[in-house]
């Protein structure tokens, strides 16, 4: 079975010579000091770091509703297999991220790789989704890879109108549809445009981010690769914290490390093992998943 591990620079150290059942633990402990930060009537705890209005009450609730369509073989084990070890991932990296974001202002999360095929899009609707599950709290998944869009698709939600027709002033609307079955709204990229690098730097973009970010607590931007193209560095300029994708046997520690180069420190999360096996935890995933979860492994890329 896949399963993606936590790599954040600060669980180093929680990871190496754990025992098999720790991750569980770990993962409750984190859970019950994240319900501790929330207040007496029930509501999350704001971080210091948010500021932004929010929207009108009603505004995203008008958004046009989309209905998801999941296919049987899909990657989304957030949705499509709640109860299997991916799925625990992605909760766990959410957790973490909620940490985090106590002691530095963390809304907009980037999802990048260093070359494709490393399951960067996989990787950012998981986690999408699993954020989604806390409410009142509202999610967006920004699908950034305006060359190479798959997120759509993920959700069959089929050809609809998204960031680049907006950023090319074909629609008035901004284009964010509600997915209601999962509690998240997305913004698709919309049909591939011939100038995308051109049409991010027309300033339209930050403008549209800053709105955004009022009226979301957090938002998840999918984008392309950090090495074959420039559309990254401005949505990493955009975003509050990069976390870095990667896939044995097909990231090189070249590359990798020429991808850790080009990320802005201060906004380095840290980086995500896909499609990984650890012999430190055999065992444990053979206990944890149903028979139909466990049989074999399977990569989450994109």
């Amino acid at each position: 079975m896949s399963h993606i591990f936590d790599a954040l620079q600060r669980s180093e150290s929680e990871r190496s010579g754990c025992e098999p059942s720790s991750f569980s633990i770990a993962t409750e402990l984190l859970q019950a000091a994240d319900e501790k930060m929330r207040s007496a009537d029930g509501q999350e705890r704001s971080s210091p770091f948010d500021q932004n209005p929010p929207p009108p009450s009603d505004l995203l609730d008008q958004c046009p509703c989309l209905p998801v369509v999941i296919a049987p073989d899909s990657r989304l084990v957030s949705i499509a297999k709640e109860g299997s070890l991916g799925a625990e991932k992605f909760r766990f990296l959410a957790v973490r991220l909620r940490q985090l974001r106590q002691s530095r202002p963390l809304k907009k999360i980037l999802i990048t790789s260093t070359i494709p095929q490393e399951g960067k899009s996989t990787i950012a609707s998981n986690l999408a989704c699993t954020l989604a599950r806390r409410k009142p709290q509202k999610t967006l998944l920004v699908e950034g890879d305006l060359r190479r869009p798959t997120v759509a698709d993920q959700f069959g939600l089929g050809k609809v109108p998204g960031l680049s027709e907006w950023l090319r002033g074909e629609t008035a609307a901004m284009n964010i549809y509600r997915l209601e079955s999962l509690g998240l709204w997305v913004l698709p990229a919309g049909t591939a445009p011939e100038n995308p690098l051109e049409l991010m730097q027309s300033g339209k973009l930050s403008l549209l981010m800053d709105q955004l970010s009022a009226w979301f607590d957090w938002i998840v931007i999918d984008s392309p690769p950090v090495l074959p193209l420039a559309d990254t560095s401005i949505w990493a300029r955009l975003a509050d914290g990069v976390l870095l994708v990667t896939r044995p046997g097909i990231t090189e520690k070249q590359q990798l490390q020429r991808g850790l180069e080009t990320i802005e420190k201060s906004k380095l999360l840290g980086a995500l093992v896909n499609s990984s096996t650890d012999a430190a935890h055999t065992d444990y995933y053979r206990r944890y998943g149903t028979p139909a979860s466990s049989s074999g492994s399977r990569d989450l890329s994109k």
